[in-house]
């Protein structure tokens, strides 16, 4: 009779406590990580772009290349894609076992900032709509809203994956790298940019 008192409230104390039951793999030491990753990619972006004239957001190094006005409207767009699959990815059922074929964070971080071009989905090409400084308000107001997000989310970052059959799944965490990690690429291009020795002065 001990041992079904014993069990019984075991059984309740994993249905009214589901941490009891299983340990978050996102950890707070993950969570501040991401916070100081994001804060750090949002105040680079600010101090490449904060003081530029019309006439340097609008400069190409080429027809073909991407202002840095049209760079930052690229890096909001993806802001609120990254925000829809981590929205969608959270509220799909937790996967935990999903991480024994998946990679490595460090794979994540290596080929976001690899230097080989990546080619943008069609639904994060840059208008050109948006002129100058707007473009970095734009990011700014996103990331601001994907930051709140980030800080008070209860969500296990690392047992909630894509929702796609993919061979090596890639979960929340993971999205988050691609997130900042997305920022520090571009500043890289950004950099490029006002390298140009025809980028105005």
């Amino acid at each position: 009779m001990k041992r079904l008192n014993y069990l019984g409230l075991l059984f309740f104390m994993c249905l009214a406590c589901p941490s009891f039951a299983q340990e978050k793999l996102w950890t707070e030491k993950d969570r501040q990580s991401t916070i100081e990753q994001f804060n750090r990619t949002r105040d680079e972006l600010v101090k490449e772009t904060e003081n530029l004239t019309p006439a340097q957001w609008a400069f190409r190094e080429k027809p073909d290349r991407w202002s840095i006005g049209e760079i930052v409207e690229h890096l909001a767009l993806w802001e609120i894609i990254w925000a829809r699959e981590i929205s969608m990815g959270t509220r799909s059922k937790p996967q935990p076992e999903l991480n024994q074929s998946s990679r490595p964070d460090s794979y994540y971080s290596e080929f976001i900032m690899e230097t080989n071009p990546h080619v943008a989905a069609d639904i994060s090409v840059p208008t050109g709509f948006i002129k100058g400084k707007d473009n970095l308000t734009f990011f700014l107001s996103r990331r601001e809203q994907n930051t709140a997000f980030l800080t008070k989310t209860e969500a296990d970052m690392r047992a909630h994956f894509e929702l796609t059959a993919t061979p090596n799944p890639r979960n929340m965490h993971q999205v988050y790298i691609y997130q900042w990690g997305h920022v520090d690429r571009h500043l890289r291009q950004i950099r490029k940019v006002k390298a140009d020795p025809n980028f105005p002065k």
